[in-house]
């Protein structure tokens, strides 16, 4: 099975305007998977434990970060405009994950002497 990427949830505001709440699923660079792990994580995807759970265990390892938005769009929107915005979007925050990184220093210490230098790539 192929993993999903973009998974389009629900449409909000209705009838006033075309806006739908998207799952976007991305993929975090290996050094980070710890840092994005969960354990407990559910995602707002009904159903994705079916028919294997491969999906939200790559979710919960931190393997692929889920972000959840709301995807506005001018009234009369067609599913292909949606389609391509959506893909636009994915674009933007998969490069965001894997560039921003939080934790660069993390684990850098001071043994009262001596820095020691440490990271995460």
């Amino acid at each position: 099975m192929m993993a999903r990427k973009i998974i389009i949830l629900d449409r909000v505001g209705y009838p006033s305007d075309d806006a739908f709440r998207v799952a976007f699923w991305l993929d975090v660079p290996v050094a980070r998977q710890p840092f994005y792990a969960d354990a407990a994580f559910v995602s707002a995807v009904i159903g994705v434990d079916a028919p294997d759970a491969s999906e939200l265990s790559a979710l919960r390892s931190g393997v692929v970060v889920e972000v959840v938005d709301t995807v506005f769009m001018p009234t009369g929107t067609t599913l292909a405009q949606l389609r391509t915005r959506a893909q636009a979007i994915h674009t933007r925050l998969q490069a965001d994950v894997t560039a921003r990184n939080l934790w660069a220093r993390y684990g850098s210490f001071w043994d009262g002497t001596t820095w020691t230098v440490k990271g995460v790539a």
